[in-house]
């Protein structure tokens, strides 16, 4: 059986599910902010239902990477894709990063309940985008509209090396 082609980011994500603009309190408020931003232009998916599934996720361990980035993510019943959302706090917010240091980026991920090979591996590759530096800085200065294109550049740029 081929192997199927890895999902890149420009398969998960939309320009309206890429913000700058929230700020959370708690954990739990930005898992629930995230579950909305799905929301977004995703009327189909039960909000309440996509924060408990990052919930249930985020109570087994952080999902903060470090280097102030979270990668919170979960897999969803009835989904048919994976999904992601990606905000750029306005302020960081502690997230029991691993580092102790407090996240402002951060990637939520979504995919099918049976999907688990897909999942690890589109979490690795995320994980793998964030490492780099450099990377991180420029999202940290990029306005709202070039965050999209920064992501799903970076992510291109990988997948050819």
């Amino acid at each position: 059986m081929a192997k199927a082609d890895p999902i890149r980011v420009r398969d998960l994500l939309s320009r309206e599910r890429v913000r700058t603009d929230l700020t959370a309190s708690s954990k739990k408020s930005l898992l629930d902010q995230l579950a909305a931003e799905f929301g977004s232009d995703r009327p189909d998916l039960d909000e309440r239902e996509v924060f408990q599934t990052l919930l249930r996720r985020e109570q087994l361990g952080s999902t903060a990477v470090g280097h102030g980035v979270a990668l919170p993510h979960g897999r969803l019943a009835g989904l048919e894709r994976p999904l992601g959302a990606f905000t750029r706090l306005a302020d960081p917010a502690d997230f029991d990063a691993i580092d102790d240091q407090p996240v402002t980026l951060v990637f939520a991920l979504l995919v099918p309940d049976e999907e688990n090979e897909q999942h690890l591996q589109v979490l690795a590759r995320l994980a793998r985008m964030f490492d780099d530096g450099d990377f991180r800085d420029r999202l940290l200065q990029a306005s709202e509209g070039e965050l999209y294109d920064l992501l799903v550049g970076k992510d291109d740029e990988m997948a050819g090396q």
